[in-house]
C-alpha cells in the first residue's frame, strides 16, 4: 500500500506564558493554535508568514523537540508520542537545516566531527563506515575535494559552505523528511539561487519530502508545491503555491504577496489590492478572526472566528469574498 500522506499534523496547539520583568502580570501567546494540515511524499509543504506567525513551533512540535499542549503529529500512518523510541524514529527520519549556518554548527569541531555526530548517536555502524558516509555525503552536496574539508573547522569555510555542511548533517542519517527552516535567507542572492537547485536535486533523486519554512515567497515559489499561510498561529489559506500566489483569497496573503517589490508579473497578482492597517494592541486578538484589526475588508460577522474551510480550490479562514 503507497501513504499518500507521509506526515499528518492534527489539531496542534502550543501556547507559552509571558511574564512581565516589572509587574506580577503575565499573558498567553498563542504560538500554535489548533493547525493542522498533511504533507504528500515527495512533495515541497511551505509554511510562509511573518516573523512570530508560529513557522519554527511547529517545526519544533514535528520533532518532539518541544512538546505540543495539544494534537497529534503522525508520521507515516504511525503516531509520535512523547516515548524516547518513536521520538528517536521521528529524529531519525525527520532531520531540520537550520537558519543560520553560523550558530547551527560547534565552531570548535572539525566538519567530519560535525556531520559524524547523528551518525554515531543513531549508530550508523563503524567509525569506518562512518567516515564513508561523511565523504560520500559531502560530494553530495558539492563540498570537494571531500577528503580536505573533513579535517577543516568551520571558521575556514565561507557562510555558502557552511550551509552545506548543514544540508550534509541533515542528509547523513537519509531522513525521508527534511525541514529547511529559511534555509537559504542569510545568504547571498547568488547563492540562494545554487543552494535552492541543490536541494531540488536532492529531493528528485532521493524523493525526500520539504517542509520549507520561510517568509520569502519568491523563494517560496521557486521551490515549493503545496502553501501554507500562517497568522499568529494559525492557518488562514492553503493550497496549490501557484494559484495561491496568482490568486490569494485572503486578505493577509495578498498583503504579504504586495510586499515583495517587485514581484514577478506572470506568476503573483499584478496590483497591488490592500494596504494593512496597523495592529490595534492585543485586545482580544485572539478572539474572532486574528487579521481583522488590520484588515481593511473587515465586517461584523469578522468578531467570530472563521473556520478553515474548503473553498475556490483550496482552504481558506475567511468570511469575505475578495
Amino acid at each position: 500500500m503507497i501513504l499518500s500522506y507521509i506526515l499528518q499534523v492534527e489539531n496542534l496547539k502550543k501556547y507559552f506564558t509571558k511574564k512581565s520583568v516589572f509587574t506580577s502580570k503575565s499573558s498567553t501567546v498563542h504560538a500554535v493554535d489548533n493547525v493542522s494540515f498533511e504533507v504528500k511524499k515527495g512533495e515541497v509543504f511551505v509554511l510562509a508568514g511573518e516573523s512570530g506567525s508560529g513557522k519554527t513551533t511547529i517545526a519544533k512540535l514535528i520533532l518532539k523537540s518541544i512538546h505540543p499542549d495539544e494534537g497529534n503529529v503522525i508520521f507515516q500512518s504511525q503516531q509520535i508520542t512523547d516515548e524516547q523510541k518513536s521520538i528517536n524514529k521521528i529524529r531519525m527520519q525527520c532531520q531540520m537545516i537550520h537558519q543560520d549556518p553560523y550558530d547551527s554548527i560547534n565552531p570548535r569541531m572539525k566538519i567530519l566531527d560535525i556531520i559524524s555526530e547523528p551518525l554515531e548517536i543513531h549508530n550508523f555502524g563503524t567509525k569506518k563506515e562512518i567516515e564513508a558516509r561523511v565523504l560520500q555525503v559531502l560530494k553530495e552536496v558539492r563540498l570537494e575535494p571531500a577528503e580536505n574539508i573533513v579535517n577543516k573547522y568551520p571558521h575556514m569555510l565561507s557562510g555558502g559552505q557552511r550551509q552545506r555542511i548543514v544540508l550534509a548533517r541533515a542528509l547523513a542519517l537519509k531522513p525521508k523528511i527534511l525541514i529547511a527552516d529559511e534555509p537559504v535567507s542569510m545568504l547571498d542572492v547568488s547563492i540562494r539561487a545554487e543552494m535552492l537547485e541543490l536541494m531540488e536535486e536532492l529531493k528528485k533523486k532521493y524523493e525526500i519530502t520539504f517542509i520549507y519554512i520561510t517568509h520569502d515567497l519568491a523563494t517560496a515559489k521557486y521551490f515549493g508545491d503545496t502553501i501554507a499561510i500562517l497568522y499568529l498561529g494559525q492557518i488562514v489559506e492553503q493550497g496549490p503555491i501557484k494559484e495561491v500566489l496568482l490568486n490569494p483569497k485572503h486578505p493577509y496573503t495578498q498583503a504579504l504577496i504586495d510586499a515583495i517589490s517587485e514581484p514577478d508579473p506572470e506568476n503573483l497578482h499584478k496590483e497591488k489590492k490592500i494596504r494593512i492597517n496597523e495592529p490595534v494592541g492585543k485586545i482580544e486578538q485572539y478572539h474572532g478572526c486574528r487579521f481583522r484589526s488590520r484588515c481593511p475588508y473587515a465586517i461584523e460577522k469578522c468578531k467570530d472566528e472563521p473556520k478553515l474551510e474548503s473553498k475556490f480550490g483550496r482552504k481558506v479562514a475567511c468570511f469575505v469574498e475578495i
